[in-house]
């Protein structure tokens, strides 16, 4: 079984290439706050195991066998997460680095044993989708805040998990998942967005919306 160190790599690999389907080595060693030498050497032999295709200035990305391990370990995350949350009532903004360290230690059975006691959730408290035990996984397609326009109604289906500074700034509008907002106005200044929720307003900046998810309704 891959060790911790390797999960994780696996893992940040994986989550890059939902965003970009290139994932270069500096994206990686920006994303684990590794230096690049590290991740250079790292590939080499994560590459040698058949868990990656690395490609020389084109980036890395998984093999079927290395996207089945990632999604092993994301699973478990995603569960520890839900279970954070709904269970021992941790905010949303502080159950990654709890988490991280709770994944790596998780056997098959008390995965199982998580996931019943939950309820068998599909998603995590971000949004993002749970990997099944068999290791499926229902992507579905996003759209940003930012790309909503004026006077569409919308509700939120996720928000990005990226930096626990989104999900605070997020908290702190009252925009959380499942919330109906609208769109009123764009600010043709800076691009920020008017949004309305329920019988309140609040200003939403560019890089948030960018990091808010919804669907039309």
């Amino acid at each position: 079984m891959p060790t911790p160190n390797i999960e994780d790599y696996l893992k940040h690999i994986y989550k890059l290439q939902t965003i970009d389907k290139r994932v270069t080595t500096s994206s990686l060693a920006d994303r684990l706050s590794i230096a690049p030498a590290s991740v250079t050497d790292m590939v080499k032999k994560l590459s040698e195991q058949g868990l990656l295709r690395h490609t020389p200035y084109h980036g890395v990305e998984l093999t079927e066998k290395g996207r089945k391990h990632a999604l092993r370990i994301v699973r478990r995350h995603r569960l520890w997460e839900v279970l954070l949350v709904e269970l021992l009532g941790l905010p949303w903004d502080e159950i990654d680095r709890e988490a991280e360290r709770l994944e790596h230690s998780t056997s098959d059975e008390l995965e199982r044993k998580i996931d019943e006691v939950l309820g068998y959730p599909t998603t995590d408290p971000h949004g993002d989708p749970i990997p099944t035990e068999d290791g499926e996984l229902k992507e579905t397609p996003f759209t940003s805040l930012a790309e909503v326009q004026p006077g569409q109604p919308c509700k939120i289906t996720r928000v990005s998990d990226t930096s626990p500074e989104i999900l605070k700034y997020a908290t702190k509008l009252g925009l959380s998942l499942k919330k109906k907002i609208v769109i009123k106005e764009r600010v043709k200044f800076d691009g920020s967005l008017l949004v309305g929720i329920g019988s309140q307003e609040c200003y939403v900046s560019q890089k948030l919306a960018h990091n808010i998810f919804v669907e039309i309704v």
